[in-house]
């Protein structure tokens, strides 16, 4: 008898090791998935921030390249109309390219800010997916 109880307890120390080390291995996976879902986060995080610098940088182009083009515009019509011919005529012509600037300089900060809006929201959910 004393022989069958040595046997039952060496083959429930093996199984209690064998369940040990499962459980081990399981919470090595764990915080391998949890340490890789928090690189992709990071790394998510990293071209947002990259994004977010580039729509800035094309703002500030997109403005820089609307102001340019109005002066350019504003030398033309200098020109082709002098300050003592018909002023009302020119406040008229130089007016429309400012708003016309001003219009397109409004649309691109709304598209740039709907992208920004999206991206955010879509980081959102992909955080809360995790």
């Amino acid at each position: 008898m004393p022989e069958t109880k040595a046997q039952r307890s060496t083959a429930g120390r093996k199984a209690a090791a064998t369940r040990k080390a499962h459980e081990f291995q399981r919470k090595q996976e764990q915080q391998g998935l949890k340490r890789k879902q928090q690189e992709q986060v990071s790394e998510v995080v990293d071209r947002t921030s990259e994004l977010s610098d580039d729509v800035l940088k094309s703002l500030e182009s997109g403005s820089r390249a609307a102001i340019e083009a109005v002066r350019k515009f504003v030398d033309v019509v200098d020109e082709a109309l002098p300050h003592g011919e018909r002023p009302s005529r020119r406040r008229e012509i130089v007016d429309a390219a400012m708003d016309m600037a001003d219009r397109l300089v409004k649309t691109q900060y709304e598209f740039l800010r709907t992208v920004v809006h999206s991206a955010g929201t879509t980081l959102s959910r992909e955080e809360d997916e995790q």
